[in-house]
């Protein structure tokens, strides 16, 4: 049985941890194959969003393989969270639109895994947390980073130095995740999410996540000229053509991602 599934549904690349036996933890083996898939996906024409979720349906995903981490001395765990690090850093590094299906709770690298996306859709009654001080080591693979860029600094204080836990409820309140639905109405969000992506154009939706990505915590000059350079890409394309004639002629526009 595969460590991940990877099903393309029209232009929507869906990437599923299947490890629910152990919670979908994070192996070695399941990072690396992770990143060869991203690297992959990445370069499709064909894909315009990626979903990410998790098999199962009470955790989205446990974090690092702790059985397995047990196991390998600190002197040699370098490979083994550098496989984790990179796995995220590649869902934070794409370029189209990613949300997480967070078909359940999450823990440590599975929370920060999430944090990568761009929007996160969570089941009710789940928990989010980042415990690593309460087993001897701290977050390690973007949570200290992404975390308070996106809830602020004082609450992710709060989650990650006293490792506390946070209801989907709270979650919610706090800008964590993007919404909260019963766990037999996470599909059909998911899809009136995609819905609305496919509404918009794909090179202008890519441009502005640069825009916004890019420019975050840059002097506000250097961001604008950011923005100036993300927005001509768009300006000399194929879909601006189209959006324009679109909403002349009074139709949906056909967008075709260049």
């Amino acid at each position: 049985m595969s460590d991940l599934i990877v099903e393309k549904r029209g232009h929507v690349a869906w990437v599923t941890l299947n490890r629910p036996q152990v919670r979908n933890a994070l192996s070695r083996d399941l990072n690396l194959h992770m990143a060869e898939v991203l690297t992959e996906l990445d370069q499709d024409a064909d894909v315009r969003a990626f979903v990410l979720t998790g098999a199962g349906d009470k955790v989205f995903c446990a974090g690092a393989d702790l059985k397995e981490r047990k196991g390998i001395p600190a002197g040699e765990s370098s490979s083994y969270i550098n496989a984790i690090a990179a796995a995220i850093t590649m869902w934070g590094d794409l370029r189209k639109p990613t949300i997480c299906a967070m078909n359940g709770s999450a823990y440590g690298g599975g929370l920060e895994l999430a944090l990568a996306c761009d929007f996160r859709i969570l089941v009710e009654g789940s928990e989010l947390a980042l415990t690593e001080v309460r087993l001897g080591i701290m977050p390690g693979a973007g949570g200290t980073q992404r975390l308070p860029r996106l809830i602020g600094e004082a609450r992710a204080k709060e989650m990650i130095m006293l490792g506390r836990k946070l209801g989907a409820a709270r979650a919610l309140e706090i800008g964590l995740v993007t919404q909260v639905v019963p766990r037999d109405q996470l599909g059909a969000a998911i899809d009136a999410l995609l819905a609305e992506l496919d509404g918009c154009a794909p090179m202008s939706v890519s441009q502005a996540k640069a825009a916004i990505e890019g420019g975050y915590g840059k002097p506000m000059q250097e961001a604008l000229d950011l923005e100036r350079h993300c927005y001509d890409v768009t300006l000399f394309s194929f879909d601006r053509d189209e959006g324009l004639a679109a909403f002349a002629e009074g139709r949906p526009p056909r967008y075709e991602g260049r």
